[in-house]
């Protein structure tokens, strides 16, 4: 006897057997929840990210009141879950901010209150962003005691006097001896590097970047250093005060990253993440292959899936507002806006062009309701910056890799309604 909702035949689900949302998420990647804490210690000059440094707050230790913000992620979570309604959740991710600042208590409770929520895969990716700084890393174990078992450390540099060019608050020694702690704590670490920073060179990278992988890491995350709008790095950068290498430089070090990482069996799977096989960030890959997610806390985002169709979300970036909202009404959010089906293509061509795996084309049809004009991607390969893959998948490759803004552009350019297959999902 075939279950309601799947066909005698292969077990697929049977799309006139199920409501608007089960029929959007039928192929969807597993779902996830993001929560954003938004305090840091210091504030780096090249961050543009939703975080705020807090001083003498109501506990006298901390900055902030722990136990409010706590029952806003909880209240607030319970609205999501009312908006997504019972789903299975592959993985959580904790990423700020620094959510090591938090205490082990908070996290399992926010952890306990999701699983309540929602179906919590058995073994579900629980990742937490950490700082390598000696406080943050003697909380490890009562973050693995709540259930964290992916650690992504900041470490951004293994050079002293890059750290401090940086504004990270830690040590080389520190940072060496988080990851070991975090190694032997978590069942799964990764850490982060940035390159292409003020007074490097090809040859300082390699050396640095060997070092690194010296560790025997399964998980690193190389990010170009970008000058953000809005940060100290950008007022330097316009006074003359900041040099970064130049686009040539910044590219070798690029494909020197690939050649290394490659070699040490850390391909990349994005553009800027490299992990062993198996060890890819799923939580992460939600996003880059378009999936559904909940975002809470200040200023998180999400894209869920209801009767109505994709929604995003934003949530209020003052921490303090955002608590005061959700003790007011159960949420923070300001923004409920649906996703046209031209929007989810664009941005579903953006990030999936990112991947190494690529975009799916047929997916692309059924989330977007268009394909991609067959001149223009003939053009692109021929071209060298885009290849066609057996599997009905497209990725950007070669120079493409660092175009993938214009790739965007010049394909979205060239969509096409896909037919029936996008008719099918409507």
């Amino acid at each position: 006897m075939a279950v309601v909702g799947e066909s005698a035949a292969g077990g697929q689900p049977d799309r006139s057997a199920l409501n608007a949302a089960d029929r959007l998420r039928a192929g969807e990647p597993p779902f996830g929840v993001y929560v954003h804490w938004p305090f840091c210690a210091q504030k780096c000059p090249y961050c543009d990210f939703n975080s705020h440094v807090r001083f003498g707050g109501l506990d006298g230790r901390t900055g902030w009141d722990e136990a409010r913000f706590l029952s806003a992620y909880l209240r607030e979570l319970q609205h999501f879950r009312q908006l997504t309604g019972p789903r299975r959740a592959g993985s959580v991710f904790f990423g700020g901010g620094t959510p090591s600042l938090m205490q082990g208590s908070t996290v399992a409770a926010i952890l306990d209150e999701i699983a309540r929520l929602w179906e919590l895969d058995q073994d579900a990716e629980i990742t937490l962003e950490a700082n390598p700084g000696s406080v943050e890393a003697g909380r490890f174990r009562d973050y693995r005691a709540a259930g964290v078992n992916r650690v992504s450390l900041g470490v951004q540099s293994l050079v002293a006097a890059d750290l401090r060019a940086l504004g990270r608050i830690h040590t080389v020694d520190e940072a060496k001896a988080a990851l070991k702690i975090a190694t032997g704590t978590f069942e799964r670490t990764s850490f982060d590097l940035i390159y292409a920073r003020s007074g490097q060179d090809l040859a300082a990278w390699r050396s640095e970047l060997a070092e690194a992988l010296a560790f025997g890491p399964s998980h690193l995350s190389l990010y170009q250093l970008t000058i953000e709008p809005g940060t100290m790095f950008e007022k330097l950068h316009a006074a003359g005060q900041l040099v970064v290498p130049d686009e040539d430089t910044a590219t070798d070090m690029f494909e020197a990253t690939q050649e290394m990482t490659d070699a040490a069996g850390l391909p990349a799977y994005e553009v800027s993440n490299h992990a062993r096989p198996g060890e890819e960030s799923r939580h992460n890959l939600i996003y880059w292959r378009y999936g559904e997610y909940a975002g809470v806390g200040p200023g998180a985002h999400g894209r869920i899936i209801t009767d109505g169709g994709r929604l995003a979300t934003v949530i209020e970036r003052h921490p303090e507002t955002w608590a005061g909202l959700v003790e007011a009404g159960g949420h923070g959010i300001t923004e409920l806006e649906p996703i046209s089906r031209e929007v989810a293509a664009d941005e579903m061509l953006l990030m999936g062009l990112r991947l190494r795996e690529g975009l799916d084309l047929h997916r692309l049809a059924e989330v977007g309701g268009v394909r991609a004009g067959g001149e223009t991607l003939a053009r692109l390969v021929g071209e060298g910056v885009l290849e066609s893959v057996d599997d009905g998948r497209l990725r950007a490759v070669g120079p493409g890799r660092f175009l993938i803004n214009e790739l965007v552009r010049q394909i979205s350019a060239s969509f096409v309604k896909a037919g029936n297959v996008a008719e099918s999902i409507t």
